[in-house]
């Protein structure tokens, strides 16, 4: 599946089904879901890691990270924008796998070439995180840019989602492990010498 996220999923608005499995990651499915038909424009909190994680970045680094995912990837699964911070929904386990994979990486380490890359924060077992509303008018604040419309959406893991953002980091700092070209230098094309 591959092109322009945000030609993909139903921007701004919930399914019935996408609604459905949100709420299954509520104590209270039912009450959760009866809840949203009185009031679909309100945003709620749902547990992380037993339907999913959630990997939260600053947006200008997710968006980079979602023309990755879209464009050379497989897509995401659902993302959203609450409070200035990109919301990556993730398959249960990558809140524990990915530390370790960014540790590997020195991702963000003092020193490392990667120190001025934002921190990518893993929601899991035990953390909650706010959804924007299911229906209702977006906010710049609150909003989903591919919303959930099933009931078994596909969640990237973790080795996915480092790949993302490796690739979003190689494009925003420029890594090099030669020395910059000589801009007064002479070239010449020796591939067509015969």
């Amino acid at each position: 599946m591959r092109g322009s996220w945000d030609e993909c999923g139903d921007i701004g608005g919930v399914t019935p089904d996408g609604a459905a499995w949100l709420a299954s990651a509520g104590a209270h499915p039912r009450s959760l879901l009866s809840f949203w038909e009185e009031r679909p424009d309100a945003p709620v909190v749902l547990s992380c890691g037993a339907v999913f994680d959630v990997v939260s970045t600053a947006a200008v680094f997710g968006r980079r990270m979602l023309d990755r995912l879209w464009g050379e990837g497989e897509g995401t699964g659902p993302v959203a924008v609450f409070r200035g911070r990109m919301l990556l929904f993730a398959a249960p386990g990558t809140a524990q796998r990915l530390p370790s994979l960014l540790s590997w990486e020195e991702w963000g380490s003092d020193g490392s070439r990667t120190a001025c890359l934002p921190p990518l924060l893993c929601h899991g077992p035990g953390d909650a995180i706010t959804v924007p509303a299911v229906t209702g008018e977006a906010t710049a604040a609150a909003r989903w840019l591919v919303a959930p419309d099933t009931r078994h959406p596909w969640l990237p893991g973790a080795e996915v989602l480092l790949w993302a953002a490796v690739r979003a980091a190689r494009a925003a700092v420029r890594l090099s492990i030669s020395p910059r070209p000589d801009q007064g230098a002479k070239v010449y094309d020796v591939s067509r010498r015969r």
